[in-house]
């Protein structure tokens, strides 16, 4: 399954990129282990990705928790917890 992923804020500077398309392996079907995946990729997704619960998430333009599931998703948005003032 292609994938359309964009990173935001410190997560694209770990990355390296700001956008990227994969093709998913069939057993990654939630954002955990998509997240899990990332990391597995190599040493910038280690990086990006080492404390996964501090990541947010927006599947199609909607908020995901962990563990959603990515069924026939086209875009994910990874971005770090976002604060206001």
């Amino acid at each position: 399954m292609a994938l359309s992923i964009s990173y935001f804020a410190w997560v694209r500077e770990r990355m390296g990129v700001a956008e990227e398309v994969v093709d998913l392996p069939v057993d990654i079907t939630d954002l955990t282990a998509l997240l899990a995946w990332l990391a597995a990729r190599d040493a910038r997704g280690a990086s990006a990705f080492a404390e996964p619960e501090r990541i947010r998430a927006a599947i199609d333009g909607v908020m995901a928790g962990a563990g959603a599931p990515l069924g026939e998703a086209r875009e994910i948005a990874l971005f770090p917890p976002v604060t206001g003032g």
